[in-house]
């Protein structure tokens, strides 16, 4: 599942790959939002680890895999 995160002052986002729930993304990113100087931490699919301090979180955006075509296959 990707997942992407605003970080404040940054103009890009981080997009993870993660293999959590959409329901264990969000608990995660509660835990993290109820401590006063917390962190929301997430592994990749590969076992990166990308942690943001919860003061400096924009958005977080929890999206499904998408099953996206391959080629250039059309209708008839």
């Amino acid at each position: 599942m990707e997942v992407k995160i605003g970080v404040r002052s940054v103009h890009r986002e981080l997009i993870i790959e993660t293999d959590l729930s959409p329901e264990q993304v969000e608990e995660e990113a509660r835990k993290a939002l109820a401590l006063d100087n917390g962190v929301f931490a997430l592994s990749d699919t590969k076992g990166r680890r990308v942690i943001v301090p919860t003061a400096s979180l924009g958005f977080i955006e929890i999206g499904e895999d998408e099953n996206r075509p391959v080629g250039f296959g059309g209708t008839l």
